[in-house]
């Protein structure tokens, strides 16, 4: 038979039985091909290479309506084009032709081999297909339309075989698929990259929101480690000086991760900011004396609810303290937020600061029934302060649930337990002291992936 074959060529040369043999060796070079490449066009062009070895065809023209309306018809790619535009990044640069024997072709959804390919010189598509006289036509089908196509071209009329013709249809249909994957994974990458970058650049704003270093406080040291989860978090520390040696203390947990509890944690920097500068004022001006930590939790809570967290569910846990440097006192109150740990150096023993230690330093009044409850969730809460006297060598250690809710591979929680071994070294400082905490926690987790933001906030009485 006149005319170039698909794989019958192979039929004649090696005969019947080892014609199997043939076709397996020609499918495993082209798979082993392609998976080594990379991008999309090259899989295409390598397609076409082996396609051109079997069929000796003159030219492979692919097309696409994707986007389009009838009768628009795109021209992705022609094998005696000079320079071979990205089909993906530089559409533009792509031939759209209106009407005439292509659009018919891709807009009927079928597959044909056309003997006498006859293209007038009126039709829009002459000046690209117009020299030829037979062609092959595979539509790739994408959610059941053929929204790409792939013409398979020669001079001289009848000049393929149909016996392979299906085969060539799966298997052009296939590469479509496989080239379709690859679009979209380079899609992903890029979008993902970008996200990241994006990310990278909320994690860096977010940082700087958090102390750039440790004010220098008479009778404390303090250290603070600050590690989220991904590249923001939503965990939040702070240190305020109301002057007269008193000292704010601020540890905050914003509920989730990432981007949205990177955003509400610094609302919650912004307001906790706005408080104290008010609190300064009204101390400048001898309104008063000294700060409370529950009406700090008050303002962040009411301002909060109101504006932020009440059609969206999230909320706030916080933990907020004033340190006197002259009298070692420590002022404190809490909004859902786990108690710090407070090892007592001089005689061993660890407790929690919560409603048991010391005594009541101020009430604000209001429902006392929702005393603790995270920022965010209701209006009018109120918070209690409580205040305890610190001794010399104490060690306070403020922290997020990321630090006990680690896990390990076994899928067991660090606890309060492990955090107090943690902290029993009496000797060290208050850097010493995260060290030793990360440290614990990193050996427990034993290489298990970080799940929630980490942070820890020492303080150590001088």
């Amino acid at each position: 038979m006149p005319g170039l074959r698909v794989m019958s060529r192979i039929s004649l040369r090696y005969g019947a039985e080892s014609d199997w043999q043939e076709r397996l060796r020609f499918t495993v070079e082209l798979m082993r091909e392609t998976s080594s490449r990379h991008e999309p066009g090259e899989v295409v062009a390598g397609y076409a290479e082996r396609l051109r070895s079997l069929t000796n065809f003159e030219a492979f023209v692919a097309l696409s309506r994707r986007g389009l309306k009838k009768p628009g018809v795109l021209i992705t790619r022609h094998s005696e084009w000079k320079h071979q535009p990205d089909p993906w990044s530089e559409r533009d640069k792509l031939p759209v032709i209106e009407g005439g024997v292509l659009s018919d072709l891709i807009y009927a959804n079928e597959a044909k081999i056309i003997d006498d390919f006859a293209v007038p010189e009126s039709d829009p598509a002459h000046p690209h297909v117009g020299r030829f006289r037979s062609a092959i036509a595979v539509p790739i089908f994408d959610d059941g339309q053929g929204l790409n196509m792939n013409l398979v071209l020669s001079s001289r009329p009848r000049a393929f075989d149909p016996e392979f013709f299906p085969e060539l249809v799966w298997t052009t249909n296939l590469f479509g698929r496989g080239t379709k994957m690859m679009v979209l994974q380079k899609q992903l990458k890029e979008a993902y990259e970008r996200i990241d970058h994006e990310m990278q650049t909320v994690g860096r704003l977010q940082r700087s929101l958090l102390p750039g270093e440790m004010p220098r406080i008479s009778s404390l040291d303090l250290a603070a480690h600050y590690e989220p989860s991904t590249r923001a978090g939503g965990d939040y520390y702070d240190v305020f000086d109301f002057g007269g040696g008193r000292w704010g203390i601020l540890l905050a947990d914003v509920c989730g991760h990432g981007p949205p509890a990177a955003v509400l944690m610094a609302i919650t920097h912004s307001l906790a900011h706005m408080f104290c500068k008010q609190h300064v004022a009204s101390i400048v001006r001898g309104d008063e004396t000294a700060p409370c930590p529950a009406a700090a939790l008050e303002y962040l809570n009411e301002n909060l609810e109101a504006r932020y967290t009440r059609s969206n569910g999230s909320f706030v846990t916080a933990f907020f303290a004033v340190f006197d440097e002259h009298t070692r006192t420590l002022s404190f109150a809490s909004a859902g937020h786990n108690p710090p740990r407070v090892k007592r150096c001089s005689d061993g023993s660890t407790f929690v600061l919560d409603s048991r230690v010391g005594g009541m330093s101020c009430q604000t009044g209001g429902d006392a029934s929702l005393l603790g409850l995270p920022l965010g969730i209701e209006p009018g809460v109120a918070y209690v302060s409580y205040s305890t006297r610190l001794a010399v060598g104490d060690q306070i250690v403020f922290y997020t649930d990321g630090i006990t809710e680690a896990r390990n591979p076994a899928g067991e929680l660090f606890g309060t337990d492990r955090l107090d071994h943690a902290i029993e070294d009496c000797r060290i400082d208050a850097e010493g002291m995260i060290r030793a905490i990360i440290a614990s926690v990193d050996q427990f987790a034993d290489g298990r992936a970080q799940e929630d933001d980490r942070t820890i906030l020492v303080a150590k009485v001088r």
